[in-house]
């Protein structure tokens, strides 16, 4: 029997959650107090893979597909000289709102994730719905939760990152590019002897903020955005820099690839005079359980059509739970990247919150979305467990 969600002991797992500080690769002490709540709420499977992500199941009835709720435990940090009016780590309550690092991003949507399933109604459950707390997404996108579904092998996935209690059928992914321009060094006081990287960079530069960038009719226009800029030797005495180095961030649109991404700027008319390399950045990051989990830092996007069969079943599950959600895509990268960007997962998403609450100074989450969202996602492991989608 389906036991009704406790608002109370909802808002205060949250808020354990909150207290507890879990940057990307130290988040063991999160995980330990998300295996207890899943074990107390009655999981019949817990377990921690080997990155660290914890893994809750719950079986239904009779046999059927599997249904994976996903949120990521890690945060950011604290910005250095930032002034909250709230400590980032009390969890404290006011006017409504539980104050502090990871409320909207995503703590929150992890709580009642783990509260929706830990609550339903198994006997009218035809499959399993599994919640994961995944490691290090702050970092790399989708790259622990591949090992999550290696395990659990969904059939459908919902991305529990921030939507206002809307739908998102969609979002873009991302790339690192790196840039590196390759000069000549000479001494600075005959600076006509060499080739200098920077001045080098600059017409790379000039060259590829000119690309030509799609827009999609759902995740909206890609971009390009340079993060940083660094000249070697650094710092430069009395010599002329032999290389550059930049990085863009580049969000991606369905249907691009890192070689399409990169083939763009490496064709643009001019860049074919300067000495460059463009190659998509390497991401290598290290877990607490001591695993290290490397890949290129390419995160591709994703879309599914309104009315796939999944993403019309959610839609119920949602409105049967008391919302008349709007049916959106993320502008940001999340996990999706993975399940549906790599694995062609049908996955939806869905959480509390918005997407600009995300990493800002006096992070905070609705109690009322808070409460709203565990019914919500209870709403759709009914709706999609309880039918039989191709």
């Amino acid at each position: 029997m389906a036991q009704s969600i406790d608002p109370a002991a909802l808002v205060a797992f949250t808020q354990d959650l909150i207290r507890i500080p879990s940057l990307s690769g130290e988040e063991a002490p999160v995980i330990a107090r998300i295996v207890a709540e899943m074990r107390s709420l009655g999981f019949d499977e817990v377990l921690v893979d080997a990155n660290g992500s914890a893994i809750g199941i719950v079986h239904g009835a009779q046999p059927g597909p599997t249904l994976l709720l996903d949120a990521h435990c890690d945060t950011v940090g604290i910005a250095p000289g930032s002034i909250w009016t709230h400590d980032p780590f009390a969890a404290d309550i006011e006017d409504g709102y539980i104050y502090g690092r990871g409320a909207a991003d995503m703590k929150g949507a992890l709580a009642a994730m783990v509260y929706a399933a830990g609550t339903v109604d198994r006997t009218k459950l035809a499959g399993r719905v599994a919640v994961s707390a995944t490691v290090l997404e702050e970092v790399m996108e989708g790259i622990s939760l591949e090992t999550v579904m290696a395990t659990v092998k969904p059939d459908f996935v919902v991305i529990g990152e921030a939507t206002e209690l809307n739908l998102n059928r969609g979002g873009r992914g991302r790339a690192e590019i790196h840039l590196e321009t390759i000069g000549k060094p000479a001494h600075s006081s005959s600076p006509q002897l060499g080739v200098n990287a920077v001045h080098e960079m600059i017409k790379l530069i000039d060259a590829v903020e000119s690309t030509p960038l799609d827009n999609h009719p759902l995740l909206g226009p890609a971009l390009l955005a340079l993060t940083d800029m660094i000249s070697d030797p650094y710092p430069g005495y009395s010599v002329i820099p032999s290389r550059c180095r930049v990085t863009y961030d580049r969000r991606t649109l369905p249907g691009e690839t890192a070689a399409s991404v990169l083939g763009a700027i490496t064709a643009r008319p001019g860049v074919e005079e300067i000495q460059f390399n463009a190659t998509i950045a390497a991401g290598e990051h290290h877990a607490y359980t001591g695993a290290v989990l490397t890949a290129p830092k390419f995160f591709p996007a994703w879309a599914f059509d309104e009315e796939h069969p999944f993403v019309q079943a959610a839609l119920a599950g949602l409105r049967t739970a008391g919302l008349n959600p709007a049916i959106r895509a993320y502008r940001f990268c999340t996990n999706g990247a993975s399940s549906a960007g790599v694995l062609g997962i049908p996955t939806v998403g869905f959480g509390p919150a918005a997407e600009g609450d995300a990493h800002v100074v006096d992070e905070r989450l609705a109690i009322a979305d808070l409460v709203a969202a565990a019914q919500s996602y209870r709403g759709i492991v009914g709706a999609v467990l309880s039918i039989h989608l191709a």
